[in-house]
């Protein structure tokens, strides 16, 4: 059983910072997983912020790029998401997701359960 906790999320106005935190357990090779932050608002389509690979790859929605920035703690299990020069657009409900890739199959692919992020304008 695999477990994605975020954390982190919050209200925060126009112009702060926030940063989620996602704690992973279980059966998960966490190291080898590719580590992503998606978001999605009511009747739309859930979207990639940013993910990290497991050579330290990035790679950021260009909405966010400047601003926001993903790292992960191996040691930890953990990955996060620092927010900074938040947007009202910004508001959503955050998800962190963890997958293995093999030669073009998925091995794996986890979800946590969300993190509300409101940015007040």
């Amino acid at each position: 059983q695999v477990q994605l906790v975020e954390s982190g999320g919050g209200l925060v106005q126009a112009g702060g910072s926030l940063r989620l935190s996602c704690a992973a357990s279980g059966s998960i090779f966490f190291s080898d997983s590719t580590m992503g932050w998606y978001r999605q608002a009511p009747g739309k389509q859930r979207e990639l912020v940013a993910s990290m690979d497991s050579a330290g790859t990035t790679n950021y929605a260009d909405s966010v790029k400047g601003r926001f920035t993903i790292s992960r703690d191996n040691a930890k299990n953990t990955v996060y998401l620092q927010m900074n020069s938040l947007k009202p657009e910004d508001t959503d409900v955050y998800y962190c997701n963890a997958r293995r890739l093999l030669s073009g199959y998925t091995l794996y692919e986890y979800w946590g359960q969300g993190t509300q992020v409101t940015v007040s304008s």
